[in-house]
Order: C-alpha cells, then structure tokens, then sequence
C-alpha cells in the first residue's frame, strides 16, 4: 500500500512571477465586476420603479426583470465555477477547488491530442523557416561575433573544469584497461599492410633521406667529431681525418643514390622487412606475443600517466591560450567559418530545405518520445496546487473576462424578456 506522500503530493503554493501584472489584473476583475453589479442594480431599481405600470412602462418592466433573472444567473454560473455562491455548499458548485484534477487531466489530453501531433508540429517546424532566420541573423558580424565569443568562453570554462586527476582517471580506469583487452597486432599488421599496398611509406622514406642528406651536408664536422670520438686512441690524427672525411663523403654519396633511386636494394629491403613484419603480425604466434608483451609493458609504465597529463596539460594550455585570444588565430578561423556558412546558408535553398527537415524531423521525434512526459508535466503540478487558491488564481486571469458574461447575460435577457412580453400581450 503507497504511502501517505505518494498518495498525496504535498500541496505547493503557486508562485506569482509578476505582482506587478497580478495586482492591474486585480483593478480589471474589480472594475468589471462592479459594471456587472451596477447593472443588475440600475435592473433592479428599474423593476421597482415600473412595477404594476401598463403600457410601454409594461415593456420596461418586463425587461428589467428578465435581466434581473440573466444578470443573478449568470452572476451563479460564473462564481460556481470558482466557489460556493454565497458560500452555499450548492452541488456542482465550486468545480475548480473540487475537480481541479480532472481539469488538469483532460488539460493534458487536450494538449496531447491537438497540439502534440506529428502533422502539427512538422508544419509549423517546417513554416518557422529556421535556417533562413539563422542565415540571417548570423548575416550580421555583431550575431556572428557573439557565437563565437560565448563559444569560446564555454570551451574555456569547460577546459579549465578539467583537472589532472581527471585525465589520470580516464588513462587508468578506462583507456589502459581497454588498450589491455584490445589485440593490438591485428591492428598493426593490418594498418602496414595497408601502407604497404599503398606505397605510403615511400614518403616518409624519402622525407628521412632528403632530411639526412641536408643534414650531413650542413654538419660535416659533426659527423667528423661523432667518428673520431669512437676512434682508436692510438690511430695518427691524419689517418683519423682521412678515414672521417672519406667515411663522410661515402655517407653522402650513399643517400644520394638511395634517394635519387627508387628500386635501390636499401628500400627493398626495407620493403621485404616491412612486409614480413605485417605478415608475421598477422600470422606468426610468436611475433604477435612479443608485440602484446610489448604493448602490456608500455601501457603499465608509470610514465604512461605522467606522460598523458603532461600532454593533456600542453595541449589545454595551447587551447586556452587560442580561445582566449579575442584576435586570435581560432577565433578569427571560426567567425570566417561561420561568415561562409551563413553566406551559404542564404543562397543555397536546398540546404536550408534539408536543414529545416532535419529539425521537423528533430522535433517530432523529440515529441514521440517525450511527449507524454512533458504533458504530465500539466497533470503532476495541478494535483499539487491547493484548490482554493488555484480557483483564485485562474479568476484572477480569466475572471475579467468572465465579468462580460454577467453583462451581457443582463442585456441580453432584458431584451429577451421585452420580446416574450410583446408576444404575451400578442397572444391575449
């Protein structure tokens, strides 16, 4: 059996956003209810005065006395929808403080089923014309500006939300023990097989010869410094420097023809090696054992932390430094981004139409799902607001209005009761 609570959400007060726009609306209610009131008096000291008279004094008095009857039941109609007439505990009086939770319920229905339709919301998604309102309002580099600036703001506060034992948390707890349970010689042996095939390496081989190439011919006295500190101590410095020298223009000589050479043994060997490498990878056990030791033994390194929040750490710092740059390179790249989309945007009526699409498509789907959700939302916070004020309240909006039914029952009966007199004296 539910508990009390459950049974019964504790009643809430309504909160009134504006006591400003509460206390005009109060004056309105007052106003027209005093216009109401003074009709039915001026109704009623017309019967009075005219009671017993013939003639158009007849038609005067049965006038006043049907508005009387319209103006009471109306006045009856209008204050049982809110409380007791006269404090009378009438049935089928006071039906908001009474039956507020039906209310709310056929209120959600209501908006379920008339508002919350695909057709519906697809139709005005689709006539909002979104993305030529953002084309536009983009258009204008203050809007433009404004995006990119409270974006940047954000990816800095979001940045600096990110602490080290954050990241050192996301290596330890999910990266490494992924990395762990990944097979990671498939992935190798694959990837350079791939390379392979495609003669991507060639590349980086060339790019390797040519840096070590220029390197050798900018530094020969390095190289000649490298030699001779690994040269006998007993070796005549003469000999020493032939040998260095010659050593240095073999070496030279020797990437000249690699490098000019592309079917050199030297890069088919290392072709062959590359590729028995991916093979074996792929196929020989014990070469993908050796790998995975590898693997598991860099990835239980300490350093592998210390080294992942040292890159984090450069990294933040470098974004940060980038967004924060009113002028910077980033954020002067995202206005042009965003200047050439909404340009775009503008005259391309095809990707405005897809866009505009995807949000009806967005919408209504955000509607499917949550729909019910959001119009339970109505039916949850009507059972919790306390009935009397609740009827309170909604007098307080729509009573104004209501006042005119009063009105208008006072003239309209006074005329129907003019008419049903004239046919009364017709007939006799």
């Amino acid at each position: 059996m539910p508990d009390q609570a459950t049974a019964h959400p504790p009643r809430i007060s309504l909160i009134t956003p504006d006591p400003g726009a509460d206390e005009a609306r109060r004056r309105g209610l007052r106003r027209m209810r005093t216009v109401a009131v003074g009709l039915l008096v001026l109704a009623a000291c017309v019967y009075v005065a005219t009671l017993g008279r013939d003639g158009a004094w007849g038609f005067v008095n049965a006038g006043a006395e049907a508005s009387m009857v319209g103006a009471i039941a109306d006045w009856f109609a209008v204050t049982a929808l809110f409380k007791h007439p006269l404090g009378l505990p009438i049935p089928h009086t006071a039906l908001i403080p009474k039956r507020k939770d039906e209310l709310g319920k056929g209120l959600e229905e209501f908006v379920g089923e008339n508002f919350l339709q695909e057709d519906i919301i697809r139709e005005r998604v689709l006539a909002a014309t979104i993305s030529a309102r953002v084309a536009d309002w983009l258009a204008d580099p203050l809007n433009a500006r404004r995006v990119v600036d409270e974006a940047s703001d954000v990816a800095a506060i979001a940045l600096g939300k990110v602490r080290d034992d954050h990241v050192a948390d996301l290596v330890t707890q999910a990266l490494v023990p992924r990395f762990h349970e990944e097979p990671i010689s498939p992935l190798l042996g694959s990837a350079l097989m791939e390379v392979l095939r495609d003669d991507l390496h060639h590349g980086v081989v060339d790019l390797a010869l040519d840096e070590m190439h220029r390197w050798l011919l900018d530094n020969p006295e390095t190289f000649t410094r490298v030699l001779e500190e690994r040269a006998p101590w007993w070796a005549p410095p003469k000999l020493n420097d032939a040998v260095t020298s010659r050593l240095h223009v073999q070496a030279v000589a020797w990437l000249e023809d690699i490098r000019d050479d592309p079917h050199h043994r030297a890069r088919e060997a290392l072709d062959s090696m590359l590729g028995q490498l991916a093979h074996d990878l792929l196929n020989d056990q014990e070469t993908r054992d050796r790998a995975e030791a590898f693997k598991n033994r860099l990835l239980d390194h300490p350093q592998v932390v210390t080294t992942a929040i040292s890159l984090w750490k450069a990294m933040r710092s470098a974004l940060l430094a980038s967004v924060r740059d009113k002028e910077g390179a980033v954020r002067q790249r995202l206005l042009a981004e965003l200047t050439l989309f909404s340009q775009r945007l503008r005259e391309d009526a095809v990707l405005r139409e897809r866009l505009d699409r995807a949000a009806a498509d967005l919408a209504v789907f955000t509607v499917e799902r949550y729909g019910a959700e959001v119009t339970t939302v109505i039916t949850s916070t009507i059972e919790r607001w306390d009935g009397k004020e609740a009827a309170r309240r909604i007098e307080l909006h729509v009573g104004r209005d209501l006042q005119f039914i009063r009105i208008n029952g006072t003239i309209v009966g006074g005329l129907v009761g003019v008419l049903i007199h004239a046919v009364s004296l017709a007939v006799h």
